[in-house]
């Protein structure tokens, strides 16, 4: 497929007026009846989003995961009642009853757009700015869908976007990123009120954003009256016809027709009220009661959703061919498309193994390319770090080929992540992006809404501690792995050589219901199945552990009869075998836990348990006797110095241990 069939019908002039107000009335009067949320942009951008969803939109209310439909992001979530009230009059499964409940627990419309909770919303929208580098990722992927199958890929992202979504800086990052690659098939709309919560945007706000995204490679344009739907068709018309993203500014007012209102913020984020709303509908000749929907709007919808059913339904058919044709390929595009693993993943993730120490940045490069030989649909890329973050994996997408399926995002960590969330809602793909551990607090909004969403991103984050060493400290993260395991839904696995960290990557593949970080070192580590004669049985499937011999005969120690655990995570296991040797020697009974995946340890109830990880302590504090850790920030210097300096010695380590069990109970 190279291009998108038109809609075949267009509404009349009286038509389109009628449906403007059905969707700021049904707005307004979803506002009302909740006392609460914003009904002023869907007043103001309703002309211009009927405009889109009436004449260009391709899409299918009766299946709304057609994989080849247009995306649609309302990046201005706020604005969600605008959205809900399309959804309702193009036929999704979204009744009226859903609508009266908005902003309601347990509703299908809740006060901004959420993924999985309303059928045809595409994407979480909360934070502004995200919905905008979200769609910029579905634009990529759509492009790297094209690129693998042209026969059955051809559909446009769109987006509206407000002025909050164009001040937040992941916007600049996305956008920026999108002008380069040059993602024709990308459209935004900038719902161009000037108006934010505090009040006028030139408060704060006086970039010239129509210059801003033509000097990112964007081909522009403005409307200049919001309520011209004529002049909104042929603007975006001649933006699907141009090889470029497309930002389109179309002057609206806020809280358009409300009397007294209108045009301030105070039409921003608060109901109407009964009278005013009463008037606004009196101004605009509206009689109809609260969530009404005139005849002709509802009959005219329904044509409209019948041709996006009948362009499924050719698409299908196309699919059908395709699939006649090239069996295989066909069958590559539903497997990925389900998000099911090829089968022979564990054994190409099990073949990678080295002798000698290696980092766990070098053995998850070892991993990601295994699974790249077996998983094609396998992409993804760096912050401009591939190269220290293992991340390496072939030709880099270009606005002139999007077949590789290596991505270049640049220092910009926040749209990486976020574009990664796009293209994991896009479908078809697995993503994977990298950086710094210490740089996640960069990205780490973008990897709430991957959790938030269930998105099964993985997040390669490496340098995992202070043995990052000559950096110093502002690149030695301390306190980033126990602030990314309080997210919920999160996966952190945090492997100690390359057995653990080839099992890390399955966990991550295997994962289909949300994120996973890959905390990996800079410094080689041992391979511990070595270190132990071969021998590391799995107590769990994120557990590891070693069993210690029998302890010296010392009836009359106390800790010798209840035994010491020591539970250690990635470069610190090691740390903990060497010193569970030693105190072997002493008498002590001592088990080593490899803990790989925290949220799955349980202490051994009948042991004296101390934790080693050379970063914060709070989250192993209550739960361990004795937490070994870092609670302040390091310092500049060769990484065994500063370790050293920080007691993540041999010595160090049996010191605390000794002076806790000398106080023990």
């Amino acid at each position: 497929m190279t291009d998108i069939a038109p809609t075949a019908v267009v509404p009349s002039v009286a038509t389109d007026q009628l449906a403007v107000d059905t969707l700021r009335f049904l707005a307004a009067d979803m506002v009302e009846a909740a006392q609460s949320g914003h009904p002023g942009m869907p007043m103001g951008a309703a002309p211009m989003a009927w405009t889109l969803w009436s004449r260009h939109l391709r899409h299918d209310p009766a299946d709304p995961e057609w994989a080849d439909r247009d995306r649609f992001v309302l990046s201005a979530g706020h604005g969600s009642a605008l959205l809900y009230g399309l959804l309702h009059l193009f036929g999704y499964d979204l009744p009226v009853e859903q609508l009266r409940r908005f902003r309601q627990l347990g509703s299908r419309t809740p006060g901004h757009p959420e993924f999985g909770d309303t059928p045809g919303v595409e994407c979480t929208t909360g934070p502004l700015g995200q919905g905008l580098a979200m769609a910029v990722g579905m634009a990529l992927a759509e492009r790297m869908t094209a690129a693998r199958y042209p026969e059955i890929t051809g559909h446009r992202t769109y987006a509206i976007v407000g002025d909050g979504c164009l001040m937040e800086g992941v916007s600049h990052e996305a956008a920026s990123f999108a002008g380069h690659l040059g993602l024709g098939g990308l459209i935004v709309l900038w719902d161009d009120n000037e108006i934010t919560i505090d009040g006028a945007v030139g408060r704060s706000c006086s970039d010239d954003q129509v210059a801003r995204f033509a000097a990112y490679g964007w081909h522009t344009e403005v409307v200049t009256d919001g309520t011209d739907v004529e002049a909104i068709d042929a603007a975006l018309t001649r933006a699907k016809g141009d090889g470029r993203p497309s930002f389109l500014a179309v002057r609206t007012v806020i809280g358009h027709g409300a009397p007294g209102v209108a045009g301030t913020s105070t039409a921003h984020g608060s109901p109407l009220g009964a009278e005013r709303l009463a008037q606004a509908k009196e101004s605009a000749g509206w009689t109809l009661p609260p969530f009404a929907v005139p005849e002709q709007v509802e009959a005219t919808c329904a044509v409209l959703a019948a041709i996006g059913g009948a362009e499924h339904a050719a698409w299908l058919a196309e699919f059908a061919a395709f699939d006649t044709v090239a069996p295989d390929r066909a069958a590559e595009f539903r497997r990925a498309l389900a998000r099911l693993l090829p089968v022979g993943l564990p054994d190409a993730l099990e073949a990678v193994a080295a002798q000698a120490p290696r980092a766990t940045r070098q053995s998850s490069q070892a991993c990601l390319h295994a699974a790249l030989s077996v998983m094609p649909e396998l992409v993804g890329g760096s912050a401009d770090l591939a190269g220290s973050t293992g991340t390496v994996c072939g030709e880099v997408v270009h606005r002139d080929d999007f077949s590789p399926g290596a991505v270049a995002f640049g220092i910009r960590e926040f749209g990486m992540a976020a574009v990664l969330n796009g293209m994991s809602l896009h479908g078809g793909f697995r993503v994977f992006g990298s950086t710094f551990l210490v740089f996640a607090d960069y990205l780490r909004p973008a990897l709430r809404l991957s959790a938030l969403m269930g998105q099964p991103v993985i997040y390669v984050l490496t340098h995992d501690s202070i043995a990052v060493g000559e950096d110093g400290p502002t690149h030695q993260p301390v306190e980033q792995v126990e602030s990314l395991r309080v997210i919920p839904g999160l996966q952190v696995l945090r492997p100690a050589d390359d057995a653990e960290t080839a099992l890390a990557w399955e966990l991550a593949l295997s994962r289909v219901d949300g994120p996973t970080a890959l905390i990996l070192s800079r410094q080689a580590l041992p391979q511990l199945e070595d270190t132990q004669g071969g021998t590391r049985p799995r107590t769990a499937a994120t557990e590891t552990a070693l069993p210690s011999p029998e302890a010296a005969a010392d009836d009359s120690s106390t800790v010798a009869l209840r035994g010491i655990e020591i539970a250690a995570t990635g470069s610190e296991v090691a740390l903990a075998f060497a010193a569970a040797e030693q105190l072997r020697a002493e008498g002590f009974d001592v088990r080593v836990v490899s803990v790989m995946d925290r949220s799955r340890y349980t202490p051994d109830a009948g042991a004296h348990t101390v934790s080693i990880e050379a970063g914060s302590t709070a989250g192993w504090a209550g739960l361990v006797d004795l937490a070994i850790g870092l609670d302040e920030f390091g310092h500049s210097g060769p990484g065994d110095e500063v370790m050293a300096r920080h007691g993540f010695t041999v010595s160090a380590v049996l010191d605390r241990i000794r002076e806790y069990l000398d106080g023990a109970p």
